[in-house]
């Protein structure tokens, strides 16, 4: 079950997609630059979009590409932290991949293959040859019998295995809490975060080192306040402590894109957001 496009709850089940639920947002400017392109978001666009991935790279499916030293946006969170690992400013990322769940890994590659390819994952059942690839190339899956989502969990098992400054992607506060009191030096990255509520959006702020604003207003109000660095416009990534803020500052300076910088009052938008914002 995986929450795509707009938040549209959409079902797979052996490489077919058979439920696309409502989305909550109209318009999304990171949609409209999709290899499958999706202007205004219904959920026939979001099906053939799904679709598309599906066809294109094995979503879903054992023979999945999992691995990609591409970037597909600037500051996405798998971007971010597989930037992170290259320059050993992280020592391991606690990601999640369709078929296999909660996941450890060391390998940039990886992260970016699963991550820059993957949409909001609310739950999945273990596809075996898909979680031994997986294995291969330097992963660490939290449980193969299941398949289960528990990032916390999977940050447990990291420093367990022996690493430090781990990188963890969340989408619930409480995880980020839990996560934060066991292992200071983790490094939280807040995403799929459209539709989040008022208070949880607070929380995140508060204890994340990154968040991707998505289409979420309270995000957008809450990191108001606090954020050191805004990356991107429309659908803004705020960097909340100085260790976000080196890992976005280390991202430019790696970079051979051209950037503006300038002092400002966030959140800033001189681009399209989503709509509605929510």
């Amino acid at each position: 079950m995986i929450e795509a496009i707009g938040r549209s709850r959409v079902v797979v089940r052996d490489g077919l997609v058979i439920e696309v639920g409502p989305p909550m947002i109209r318009e999304c400017p990171l949609a409209k630059k999709f290899s499958t392109p999706v202007d205004t978001i219904t959920p026939e666009k979001v099906r053939k979009n799904i679709e598309g991935r599906i066809s294109a790279y094995g979503m879903c499916t054992e023979n999945r590409l999992l691995e990609s030293s591409k970037d597909f946006v600037t500051f996405g969170a798998s971007e971010m932290i597989s930037h992170g690992l290259r320059t050993k400013a992280l020592g391991a990322a606690v990601i999640v991949c369709e078929g296999a769940g909660t996941l450890i890994t060391q390998n940039p590659d990886l992260v970016q293959g699963i991550g820059g390819r993957m949409s909001g994952l609310v739950s999945t059942s273990p596809i075996p040859k898909l979680i031994e690839r997986i294995e291969a190339l330097g992963g660490t899956v939290l449980d193969r019998e299941t398949a289960r989502i528990d990032q916390a969990e999977g940050t447990d098992l990291a420093y367990k295995m022996g690493y430090s400054d781990v990188a963890v992607t969340i989408t619930d506060p409480a995880e980020g809490e839990r996560i934060r009191a066991r292992h200071p030096d983790a490094l939280i990255f807040g995403v799929h975060l459209t539709g989040i509520g008022k208070e949880e959006a607070c929380r995140m702020v508060e204890v994340a080192d990154l968040v991707s604003a998505c289409a979420s207003r309270w995000i957008r109000e809450a990191a108001a306040g606090k954020a050191l660095i805004q990356a991107g416009s429309a659908v803004p990534v705020f960097a909340l402590t100085e260790r976000g803020k080196c890992l976005v500052l280390e991202k430019v300076r790696a970079s051979r894109q051209q950037f503006l910088i300038k002092a400002e009052k966030l959140p800033y938008a001189a681009d399209k957001c989503p709509e509605p914002l929510t």
